[in-house]
């Protein structure tokens, strides 16, 4: 059996890997080709290029690459083609891997189309759901009530539990290794170049106001490796000195010990739920982007911990309300009530499947399940 996966992402990189160790686990004689970060690599990939050229996002960070990726997008049908896959996994990064989809589906309707994390039809843009149905023959889920979005526009679909209820956590040692007097604040800029560069300045700004009124403050920065060197150049003039966290062993120490964090708006809130760390969620982007987004929204937050636990206790700041003299007061309050934010972050990793069976596994199972 041979498997085609495409991902574009660190978040989709992870996916991946967890998968291929289900599918490797139920199905010892499948082989893998795509597009992979290292840690499918790690699981014995080798990539057609750099996943990191993959990682874009939004309308007006697109354009410039358009003809690139829109090169890219061929060459890998084209390779799914060529390589006499049974199946065709796209991980997240729909904008790519949907595209790659309908050219595998145009040139090889034999080819099975699966799509790894749904599209948030239910937050914006819900016809997306009856055009990926035109390419794509099955959804996994990550959200518990994603499914029927999916069934009824004629895809099927399994909610395969999130990730994150798997992920490891901080050994004593590891948190330990964060130890100290004043509070550990969590800088969370995101993984892609673009959300970096905006979210950067705000929150060393944060930072100064937060030390102004707590001189033992200590700041995290963990970061992934496609921004490690942005991250380090952008925090260099920061008013307390961060301490910038790649080893992942040191991430999860300091998403256990940390005091509050301020984030990008994404999977990291479910990361920080599932290490019961508070939040406040800080995002900004392309005017263009935004002005979009927010006409075509159908719910009123972003934050994937408010929308599981059908609550609103994690405060998000979006846009041009991203601004450190608004997010600084929320942190504060945070740091005041520390435990206000724990009801919906238990509940948020119960409904995602904490304590069942593996998600790459679930997942693995269902691909299987297509595949007959």
């Amino acid at each position: 059996m041979k498997i085609f996966l495409v991902a574009g992402e660190p978040s989709g990189d992870r996916l991946g890997a967890a998968l291929m160790a289900g599918l490797r686990s139920l199905r010892p004689d499948v082989e893998f080709a795509g597009v992979a970060g290292p840690l499918m690599q790690a699981q014995g990939m080798a990539s057609l290029f750099p996943m990191e050229e993959l990682s874009v996002m939004g309308i007006a960070e697109v354009i410039p690459k358009y003809l690139h990726l829109k090169r890219r997008i061929r060459e890998v049908a084209e390779a799914v083609v060529a390589s006499g896959a049974e199946a065709l996994v796209t991980i997240d990064s729909p904008d790519f891997g949907l595209r790659v989809a309908a050219l595998v589906k145009a040139a090889k309707p034999a080819v099975r189309t699966i799509h790894y994390v749904a599209p948030s039809v239910w937050a914006w843009r819900p016809g997306r759901a009856a055009k990926m149905a035109r390419h794509v023959d099955h959804v996994l889920a990550l959200l518990p009530f994603e499914p029927p979005y999916m069934q009824a526009a004629g895809m099927s679909c399994d909610f395969v539990g999130h990730p994150v209820v798997a992920e490891a956590l901080a050994s004593g040692q590891e948190r330990a290794a964060w130890a100290g007097t004043g509070p550990l604040v969590l800088a969370l800029p995101g993984s892609r170049r673009g959300e970096v560069s905006r979210l950067m300045p705000v929150l060393g700004e944060v930072v100064g106001r937060l030390a102004a009124r707590h001189p033992g403050l200590r700041v995290a920065l963990p970061t992934v490796r496609g921004v490690a060197g942005q991250v380090a150049e952008m925090a260099a003039g920061w008013p307390v000195a961060p301490v910038i966290v790649e080893e992942a062993g040191a991430k999860r120490g300091a998403f256990a010990a940390a005091d509050v964090a301020v984030a990008a708006s994404g999977t990291v809130s479910l990361e920080l739920a599932a290490n019961g760390c508070p939040m406040v969620i800080a995002y900004d982007m392309h005017p263009l982007t935004l002005w979009l987004m927010r006409r075509a929204a159908l719910v009123d937050t972003v934050t994937l911990v408010n929308l599981v636990s059908e609550t609103r206790v994690v405060p998000e700041f979006i846009g041009d309300r991203c601004r450190a003299e608004l997010i600084a007061p929320a942190v504060e309050a945070v740091l005041a009530d520390p435990s206000a934010q724990d009801a919906a972050m238990r509940v948020t990793m119960e409904r995602l499947g904490a304590g069942g069976e593996p998600p790459g596994l679930r997942a693995a199972r269902s691909v299987l399940g297509v595949l007959g």
